[in-house]
C-alpha cells in the first residue's frame, strides 16, 4: 500500500520537532548544494543540472516516500551510466531515460518488489559500485591536475592514455588546490562533523581564487553564469525508436536507483530505530525521477551520505528533507551565481574523495578472498563496468550469478539407490516389514529443479530390469520445477511400460505437492501410490507384490 511516512509524521508533530528538523533540513541543503553541481558536472551536464534535480527530486523524494529521513538528490552512482546517455542519445536522451526509469520504479512500487531488490548477490553490488568508484577517480583526472585537452575520451582506457599525451600541460595551482581539497575533507572530521570538510574546502579554495585571481578553470569560466530560477517543465517527444534505444539503460538507472535507496533507507533504519516502507519508497523515487526529467534534472535517488548527515544533525522527519529543498531553491534564488567562481579542480577533489568512499576496498577484498563462485562475479562485474558498460555489466553479473547458484543447487542435489537389508531395517525400527526382492528404493535429496534432473535420468538408467515396484523417497525435496515433474512422468511412463508399479513416499513439501497436483502426476500414479511414511511405502510395496503372484 502507497502511504508516505509524511502523513504519520504530521498527525502527532511538535513545534520542537520542526526546530530540529529545520537546521537539519539547512544544513543537508548546504551540504547537498557542491555534490549536486558536481555530479552535475561529471555526468557531462550543466551544474545548474544537478541543482535542479536535487530541489525538485530532493522535495518529492521527501514528501512522498517510505522513509523518515531519506534525503534524495544526484548520486555519484548515476554517474557512469548518465555520461554514457548523453555522450550517445544527447541530454534529450537522457530526459527520456530518466523518465522511463521513473515509470519502471513506479511499476516495482506497485507489483511489491522492494524486498525483491535485497536479493541482488552481493557481491555484484560490491562489483558495479566499485568499478563506478574507479570510473568517477578516472573522470577527474582532466580538473584536478588542470590539463590542457579537449573532450575526455569515454572509454577507461582510450581516457588514461589521452592524460598521459598531455600530462606535461598540468596547471600546478589547479594540483595544489585540489591537494588542497583532499587534506581538507580527510582532516576537517577531526575538527567537527557539524560542518562538511567539503564546503569549508570548497569556500577556502573559491575565495583564494577570487581574490588572488589564480588562474585555474572555475565552473564560470567553463559553463558561464549558473542559471538562478527553475527552468519551465518540458514533455519530451518520445517515438517506438527511442523507447527502443533507451530501455535499457532506464532499466539500469531504475536497478541502480532502487538499490541504492532501499540500502539508505536500511542504513538509515539502523540510525534511528525505524523501519521504512519499501514499496513506497520506489514509488516516490519513480516520481521524483518523472517529474525532476521534465524540469531538465537527472537521474534521484536516496543519498546515503546526505541521509546519515541528516540524520547526525537531529532529523527525524520527511520535513527535514523538504526544508533542505527549500534551502537548495533558496540558495539557487540569491546566491547561484557565486557558486560559478568555484574552481573545477575543488570539486575534482571533492569527487575523488566520493569515489574513495563508494570503492569500499575491504569489502571487495573480503569478496575477492571468498567463494569461488562469488569471486568470478564480483570480478566480472568490476571488469565490465569500468571496461565496457554499466548496463552490460549488470545483466551479465545477474546471469552469471543465476548460473553459479544453480550450479551449487545441482551440486546439493543427489539421487541415490539405497540398499537394506531386513535385519539393518529391524535394527532402527521393528515394526517396519521386510524387505523382498521385487522392490527397489531410490532417495531424492535437494531440490528436483531442471538443473539437477539430469541426474535422476542418470541414476534411473542403472535399473535396465527394474524390480516390480519402484519406491521413490521424497522427502528432502523441498521444490519441484516443470523440467523435475517431466521427469517424473517419463520414469512412471517408461517403467509402466516394463511392469513396475511406481510409489511416491514422504512427500512432505507443500509446493512440491501442489505442482504434482497441477501435473495430474499424483491421478496417473494413483492415489493409493502416494504414502506420507516409507513404512507405509513398503506395505503398500508388499501389496503389489502379492497380487502379483497371486495373479
Amino acid at each position: 500500500m502507497f502511504k508516505p511516512k509524511l502523513v504519520d509524521v504530521l498527525r502527532n508533530y511538535t513545534k520542537e520537532r520542526f526546530l530540529k528538523d529545520m537546521v537539519a533540513g539547512v544544513i543537508v541543503g548546504i551540504v547537498a548544494l557542491p555534490l549536486a553541481i558536481a555530479f552535475a558536472i561529471a555526468s557531462g551536464v550543466s551544474p545548474e543540472k544537478g541543482i535542479f534535480t536535487a530541489i525538485i527530486a530532493g522535495f518529492i523524494i521527501s514528501a512522498l516516500g517510505g522513509s523518515r529521513v531519506q534525503i534524495g538528490g544526484p548520486t555519484g552512482a548515476f554517474i557512469v551510466i548518465v555520461y554514457g546517455i548523453v555522450q550517445q542519445f544527447g541530454i534529450s536522451g537522457l530526459v527520456i531515460a530518466t523518465f522511463m526509469a521513473g515509470i519502471i520504479l513506479i511499476i516495482m512500487g506497485i507489483a511489491k518488489l522492494g524486498s525483491a531488490i535485497k536479493f541482488i548477490p552481493y557481491p555484484l553490488i560490491i562489483g558495479f559500485t566499485t568499478g563506478i568508484a574507479v570510473i568517477i577517480f578516472s573522470s577527474e583526472m582532466k580538473d584536478f591536475f588542470g590539463l590542457k585537452m579537449g573532450a575526455v575520451p569515454a572509454d577507461f582506457i582510450s581516457k588514461w592514455m589521452a592524460y598521459g599525451l598531455h600530462l606535461s600541460s598540468a596547471n600546478i595551482y589547479a594540483v595544489v588546490i585540489g591537494a588542497f581539497t583532499l587534506l581538507v575533507v580527510f582532516l576537517w572530521p577531526k575538527v567537527t562533523h557539524k560542518v562538511p570538510g567539503s564546503l569549508i574546502a570548497i569556500i577556502i579554495t573559491t575565495l583564494a581564487v577570487y581574490f588572488f585571481k589564480i588562474p585555474v578553470e572555475t565552473i564560470g569560466s567553463r559553463f558561464g553564469v549558473i542559471s538562478s530560477s527553475l527552468p519551465h517543465p518540458v514533455i519530451p517527444q518520445v517515438s517506438f525508436t527511442t523507447v527502443q534505444q533507451l530501455i535499457r539503460p532506464a532499466f539500469t538507472i531504475a536497478l541502480l536507483g532502487s538499490i541504492e535507496s532501499l540500502l539508505s533507507a536500511v542504513v538509515a533504519d539502523g540510525m534511528i530505530g525505524g523501519n521504512h516502507r519499501s514499496n513506497t519508497e520506489l514509488i516516490a523515487q519513480g516520481v521524483a525521477n518523472m517529474v525532476s526529467s521534465i524540469f531538465g534534472g537527472i537521474p534521484a535517488t536516496g543519498a546515503i551520505a546526505r541521509t546519515a548527515t541528516n540524520i547526525k544533525n537531529g532529523g527525524r522527519s520527511p520535513v527535514a528533507g523538504i526544508i533542505h529543498a527549500v534551502t537548495l531553491l533558496i540558495i539557487m534564488l540569491f546566491a547561484g551565481k557565486w557558486a560559478a567562481l568555484i574552481p573545477m579542480a575543488t570539486l575534482a577533489g571533492i569527487l575523488i574523495v566520493v569515489a574513495w568512499n563508494m570503492s569500499e576496498i575491504e569489502n571487495f577484498m573480503d569478496v575477492l578472498k571468498g567463494s569461488k563462485s562469488d569471486a568470478a562475479v564480483l570480478l566480472t562485474t568490476f571488469g565490465l563496468t569500468v571496461l565496457v558498460d554499466l548496463t552490460v555489466a549488470i545483466e551479465i553479473g545477474i546471469i552469471l550469478a543465476a548460473f553459479l547458484f544453480m550450479r551449487k543447487m545441482m551440486q546439493s542435489s543427489s539421487v541415490q539407490q539405497a540398499v537394506f537389508s531386513p535385519e539393518h531395517l529391524h535394527d532402527e525400527q521393528p515394526d517396519l516389514p521386510d524387505i523382498p526382492e521385487g522392490i527397489d528404493v531410490f532417495e531424492i535429496n535437494g531440490p528436483l529443479f531442471f538443473g539437477a534432473a539430469y541426474k535422476f535420468k542418470d541414476a534411473m538408467r542403472v535399473l535396465e530390469d527394474p524390480a516390480q515396484v519402484l519406491i521413490i523417497r521424497m522427502k528432502n525435496v523441498p521444490i519441484i520445477d516443470a523440467t523435475g515433474i517431466r521427469v517424473l512422468k517419463e520414469v512412471n511412463k517408461d517403467i509402466k511400460r516394463k511392469g513396475t508399479k511406481l510409489i511416491l513416499s514422504e512427500i512432505d513439501s507443500v509446493q512440491v505437492t501442489e505442482e504434482l497436483k497441477k501435473a495430474r502426476l499424483l491421478f496417473q500414479i494413483g492415489k493409493g501410490n502416494i504414502k506420507d511414511t516409507f513404512e507405509k511405502a513398503l506395505i503398500r510395496a508388499n501389496e503389489i507384490l502379492l497380487s502379483k503372484n497371486n495373479i
